[in-house]
Protein backbone atom coordinates (compact mmCIF):
# COMPACT_ATOMS: atom_id res chain seq x y z
CA UNK A 1 0.00 0.00 0.00
CA UNK A 2 1.21 3.40 -0.80
CA UNK A 3 1.58 5.25 2.24
CA UNK A 4 2.25 8.73 0.10
CA UNK A 5 4.75 11.70 -0.08
CA UNK A 6 6.95 12.02 3.03
CA UNK A 7 5.19 14.21 5.73
CA UNK A 8 8.13 15.68 8.02
CA UNK A 9 11.43 16.45 7.71
CA UNK A 10 14.41 16.32 10.19
CA UNK A 11 17.15 19.31 9.00
CA UNK A 12 19.93 21.19 9.65
CA UNK A 13 20.66 24.90 8.91
CA UNK A 14 24.04 26.47 9.31
CA UNK A 15 25.58 30.02 10.07
CA UNK A 16 27.51 29.63 7.29
CA UNK A 17 30.48 26.57 5.88
CA UNK A 18 31.39 24.88 9.44
CA UNK A 19 29.41 27.31 11.48
CA UNK A 20 26.59 27.37 13.88
CA UNK A 21 24.46 24.18 13.03
CA UNK A 22 21.28 23.57 14.58
CA UNK A 23 18.97 20.35 14.12
CA UNK A 24 15.19 20.53 13.95
CA UNK A 25 12.03 18.79 13.00
CA UNK A 26 9.23 19.75 10.54
CA UNK A 27 6.07 18.78 9.07
CA UNK A 28 6.28 22.13 6.87
CA UNK A 29 10.14 22.25 5.45
CA UNK A 30 9.34 25.05 3.39
CA UNK A 31 8.13 27.11 5.96
CA UNK A 32 9.88 26.57 8.75
CA UNK A 33 12.88 27.06 7.06
CA UNK A 34 11.63 30.84 5.77
CA UNK A 35 10.73 31.00 9.68
CA UNK A 36 14.40 30.53 10.12
CA UNK A 37 15.66 32.62 7.53
CA UNK A 38 13.30 35.52 8.15
CA UNK A 39 14.05 35.39 11.85
CA UNK A 40 10.42 35.35 12.75
CA UNK A 41 11.22 32.35 15.53
CA UNK A 42 13.13 33.78 18.70
CA UNK A 43 16.05 31.90 20.45
CA UNK A 44 19.18 29.89 19.34
CA UNK A 45 18.69 30.26 15.03
CA UNK A 46 18.10 34.26 15.40
CA UNK A 47 20.70 34.74 18.05
CA UNK A 48 23.12 32.95 16.08
CA UNK A 49 22.17 33.78 12.02
CA UNK A 50 21.78 30.21 11.67
CA UNK A 51 19.65 30.33 8.16
CA UNK A 52 21.52 28.30 5.58
CA UNK A 53 19.63 25.31 5.07
CA UNK A 54 22.45 22.66 4.88
CA UNK A 55 20.99 18.95 4.50
CA UNK A 56 17.51 17.68 5.13
CA UNK A 57 15.95 14.04 5.21
CA UNK A 58 12.49 13.35 4.67
CA UNK A 59 10.49 10.79 6.78
CA UNK A 60 6.66 8.94 5.92
CA UNK A 61 5.63 10.82 9.16
CA UNK A 62 6.72 12.89 12.55
CA UNK A 63 7.33 10.13 14.70
CA UNK A 64 10.34 8.46 13.01
CA UNK A 65 11.49 11.66 12.09
CA UNK A 66 11.91 13.13 15.81
CA UNK A 67 13.26 9.91 16.89
CA UNK A 68 16.08 10.61 13.88
CA UNK A 69 16.44 14.29 15.35
CA UNK A 70 16.95 13.27 18.71
CA UNK A 71 19.30 10.92 17.62
CA UNK A 72 21.07 13.57 15.86
CA UNK A 73 21.19 15.98 18.48
CA UNK A 74 23.39 13.25 20.39
CA UNK A 75 25.78 12.99 18.08
CA UNK A 76 29.52 14.57 18.05
CA UNK A 77 29.83 17.80 16.19
CA UNK A 78 32.61 15.72 13.46
CA UNK A 79 30.07 13.45 12.54
CA UNK A 80 27.11 16.05 12.06
CA UNK A 81 29.90 17.59 9.75
CA UNK A 82 30.38 14.27 7.83
CA UNK A 83 26.99 13.97 7.24
CA UNK A 84 26.13 17.35 6.23
CA UNK A 85 29.42 16.82 3.69
CA UNK A 86 27.98 13.38 2.43
CA UNK A 87 24.79 15.37 0.90
CA UNK A 88 26.10 18.71 0.67
CA UNK A 89 30.39 18.66 0.72
CA UNK A 90 29.98 22.78 0.20
CA UNK A 91 27.71 23.23 2.69
CA UNK A 92 25.41 25.33 -0.36
CA UNK A 93 21.79 26.69 1.10
CA UNK A 94 19.80 24.14 -0.48
CA UNK A 95 16.72 26.01 0.15
CA UNK A 96 16.57 27.66 -3.21
CA UNK A 97 16.63 23.77 -5.05
CA UNK A 98 13.99 22.94 -2.29
CA UNK A 99 11.28 25.85 -3.81
CA UNK A 100 12.24 24.98 -7.44
CA UNK A 101 11.64 21.18 -6.45
CA UNK A 102 8.53 21.40 -3.85
CA UNK A 103 7.28 25.14 -3.93
CA UNK A 104 4.36 26.70 -4.70
CA UNK A 105 5.13 26.68 -8.16
CA UNK A 106 6.58 22.99 -8.75
CA UNK A 107 3.74 22.06 -10.79
CA UNK A 108 4.63 24.75 -13.28
CA UNK A 109 7.00 24.20 -15.94
CA UNK A 110 10.59 25.88 -15.76
CA UNK A 111 8.94 28.18 -18.97
CA UNK A 112 5.65 29.13 -16.66
CA UNK A 113 7.75 29.20 -13.67
CA UNK A 114 9.57 32.31 -15.70
CA UNK A 115 6.78 34.48 -16.23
Amino acid sequence: MDEGPPTAAVYMMASGQHGTIYIGVTTDLIGRVVQHREGLIEGFTKRYGVKRLVWYERHESIIPAIQRETSLKKYRRDWKVNLIEQMNPRWDDLFPGLLREEGPLAHLSPRERSL
